[in-house]
């Protein structure tokens, strides 16, 4: 089964930036060829994460939210006492989102809901230049 591997760079805010980067993966999946198949993000790094949500902005706040009550911004960390970079947070939230995600292609398409799109997340305590990878698996 051919694999097709492509990125998306991207520039985040960091502090729960979330991004919607869906039509960048679908556009990934139609360069690819790929009918039946797999396509995979993963974040390479430790502060960032990738799920999906209807993107709007209701949501988007809900989700900061949440993760605020979950690993709160000026919480206490072990990782803060180690390497006083204050980003101990940033570690814990992207830990539970987690680093990918797998949609199903169908007939060329990725098989998301009507309000369903993805998401990459940036839980850092700063800006940064990101590079997902994209990993897609199928049949043409």
């Amino acid at each position: 089964m051919p694999t097709y591997p492509a990125r998306i760079e991207l520039e985040s805010q960091g502090h729960a930036d979330v991004i919607d980067i869906t039509d960048r993966v679908r556009d990934a999946v139609k360069r690819s060829g790929v009918r039946s198949g797999l396509a995979c993000v993963f974040v390479p790094g430790a502060t960032g994460g990738v799920t999906t949500i209807e993107f709007e902005p209701g949501c988007v706040a809900d989700l900061a939210t949440a993760f605020e009550r979950v690993a709160p911004s000026r919480g206490d960390y072990e990782h803060e006492r180690r390497w006083h970079d204050g980003n101990g947070h940033s570690h814990v939230r992207a830990a539970l989102l987690g680093p990918s995600l797998t949609v199903p292609i169908v007939e060329h398409e990725l098989t998301l809901g009507t309000w369903q799109q993805i998401v990459f997340v940036d839980f850092d305590n700063r800006s940064r230049c990101r590079s997902l990878v994209l990993q897609i698996v199928g049949d043409a």
